[in-house]
């Protein structure tokens, strides 16, 4: 069965896995996780009410026809539930239910639900194992690989995490049909920061097949969902612990994770404020000279053109002063990854000031002519 389905490998070498990929794979995932842990009994799925209501019957039959009996626990929906106290809660209800070291939780959810999943499995009994579900685009073609884990503080966004990898990542696209438009499309901006950042062919399918894209044409969102998965997979192999490489998948999360943060996680969804997090970028990447404007232009226009973004309402001094608690910030110096052309980009450590506020205020303009 597994073999029939397109396939991804993270090669890490201390822990290798594979990303699954298949129209209607989770009418098969109790046949897929019960391959991946063996006979192992005791699963716990966490997932959030919306999911459960369109999914959850489907997947639960899936595993109860493997021999599994899933304890299905549920979280509160939306990034500011993703919080210490969420994964007491379900820390607790782990124990509660008999959870031991041998266990394994399955995060069914987008973003949000894998990474409080992870940092679970990560913490519980000191590493239990997981499997991704994810069913969002952003989770799909970003999160739900990597192994990053982690929930917010009241500081910023990720800053108490773990590094901790799957054991598979099982994506279905049918998944994303029943996704509200404004999240799908929030999601298809970290697609495009694929692109961006080490695939040009993926971002001349971006101009090229806009309509195609934001309609939800199976084929090619199959692909772009398979193009996104295979760079961040290629990524990651090469830098797990982002040490170097992987902090180019950074490209827009650093204004982005601060407008968040600036504003409660309760104006932008995370893919929104990458969105205008990029287009900040490519005014860094233009100011700083190491992109031109016809490169800033089309990288601006690419983002875009994909749908309207909330208005970007925050003082540009409250940013600067985000950004200084951001995890890239190194001895006081933020560093930021910016594009030289499409498919390139790289760490920069000598960005001014003022080139920030400047690029914060342009995004207020932008949005506010919108």
């Amino acid at each position: 069965m597994i073999e029939a389905m397109s396939r991804v490998t993270v090669a890490i070498p201390s822990h290798p896995y594979d990303v699954w990929i298949e129209h209607g794979l989770l009418g098969k995932a109790g046949a897929l996780v019960r391959e991946i842990l063996g006979d192992r009994q005791q699963l716990f799925v966490v997932t959030v009410p919306p999911v459960k209501r369109k999914w959850g019957k489907t997947l639960t039959a899936s595993l109860k026809q493997a021999g599994f009996n899933p304890h299905i626990l549920e979280v509160k929906d939306g990034e500011r539930h993703k919080v210490l106290s969420t994964v007491e809660l379900l820390a607790e209800q782990l124990v509660k239910l008999g959870a031991d070291r041998k266990s394994a939780v399955l995060a069914f959810g987008g973003g949000v639900v894998g990474d409080v999943t992870g940092f679970l499995a990560s913490a519980y009994m000191r590493g239990i194992d997981f499997i991704q579900i994810p069913t969002t685009v952003l989770a799909q073609v970003d999160a739900s690989i990597g192994g990053k884990t982690g929930v917010n503080l009241r500081a910023g966004k990720n800053l108490v995490g773990t590094f901790h990898q799957p054991k598979a990542v099982l994506i279905d696209p049918a998944v994303l049909t029943t996704l509200p438009d404004r999240e799908y499309q929030a999601g298809l901006y970290e697609a495009l920061k694929s692109g961006i950042i080490g695939d040009p062919q993926l971002f001349h399918l971006f101009e090229n097949n806009r309509q195609e894209i934001l309609r939800r044409d199976a084929q090619v969102l199959e692909k772009v969902i398979s193009d996104s998965a295979r760079l961040k997979a290629n990524v990651v192999s090469s830098d797990e612990r982002e040490h170097g490489l992987r902090q180019v998948l950074n490209l827009g999360h650093t204004i982005g994770h601060a407008l968040e943060s600036e504003t409660l996680y309760r104006r932008f969804l995370h893919g929104e404020a990458v969105a205008w997090g990029m287009v900040a970028a490519a005014n860094l990447a233009l100011a700083t000279q190491r992109l031109d404007s016809v490169g800033a232009g089309r990288l601006t226009d690419a983002v875009l053109s994909m749908g309207r973004l909330p208005k970007v309402e925050v003082r540009s001094t409250n940013i600067l002063k985000r950004l200084k608690s951001d995890k890239k910030t190194k001895n006081g110096v933020v560093h930021f990854i910016l594009p030289r052309d499409i498919g390139k980009v790289e760490i920069a450590n000598d960005v001014p000031e003022r080139a920030v506020l400047s690029a914060v205020d342009e995004l207020r303009r932008i949005s506010g002519a919108r």
